[in-house]
């Protein structure tokens, strides 16, 4: 039987147990990585390559022309010394044609944890329904591991949002049942009772909150919007291209 299993912040990954089996992790920072890289290649970046810290990132100074790459990087949402904000508004057109080097505080964490799965999506809700749909295209036995990043190690509301929203889609595109566990369960619960709702949920959370105060409502409105780019790009050999693009 298919199965959907739901972490709630980047601490609950067990790199060992992701490496067995087949698991396909569809990983999500909602505010702000992985709807910064799902924008950063629809933006026309040629790659983006999640790091654990900023000081690894220097490290690919040496692999790139200094025309061809971006470091972009925050800490505790706090912006870093000679790095680019990671976030779409900031980015927008400077990325395109080049390679982004990216480093945050709970997303590319997560998805460097997540690097034993069989196949690890970058989702967001921009991108939710086509990661679903690409999945769906060749899921037999594997479990989905849907990961929420979280906030420096505390959940997430608009990543839980978020899962609920993809698992939902999900959900949608199979015809026979899928077991869920109670996590996945309650996701998609909370996303179904709010599901007009995006918005408003990512403004009450925690980080929402933050950067309404620092007037990035143009941020937040972008992270809000569903299905509006079709991609599902995926993490593989420590990059991230467009591996697939699903027609409307």
């Amino acid at each position: 039987m298919k199965k959907i299993h739901l972490l709630t912040r980047k601490e609950e990954i067990n790199e060992q147990k992701m490496a067995e089996g087949e698991k396909v992790a569809v990983v999500l920072d909602v505010l702000l990585a992985t709807t910064t890289i799902v924008s950063a290649l629809q933006d026309g970046a040629t790659e983006v390559i999640p790091v654990l810290n900023c000081e690894e990132a220097l490290t690919y100074e040496k692999q790139y022309g200094i025309n061809t790459y971006i470091l972009a990087g925050e800490l505790d949402a706090k912006p870093v010394a000679g790095f680019v904000y990671p976030s779409p508004a900031v980015l927008g057109e400077k990325v395109n044609g080049k390679a982004l080097v990216l480093s945050t505080t709970n997303g590319t964490v997560a998805l460097r944890k997540s690097i034993g799965a069989k196949e690890i999506y970058i989702a967001s809700l921009l991108n939710n329904p086509f990661i679903a749909k690409e999945i769906t295209n060749d899921w037999h036995e594997e479990t989905v591991m849907v990961i929420c990043s979280g906030n420096s190690g505390e959940m997430s509301l608009e990543d839980f949002y978020g899962a609920g929203h993809f698992i939902d889609c999900l959900v949608s595109e199979q015809e026979e049942e899928v077991e869920m566990t109670d996590a996945a369960l309650a996701a998609l619960s909370f996303y179904k009772g709010n599901r007009e709702g995006a918005l408003e949920i990512l403004k009450s959370s925690l980080v929402g909150r933050m950067f309404d105060r620092h007037q990035f409502d143009s941020e937040l409105r972008f992270a809000a919007q569903k299905g509006v780019i079709n991609l599902a790009p995926k993490l593989e050999n420590g990059r991230i291209v467009i591996q697939a693009s699903i027609k409307q």
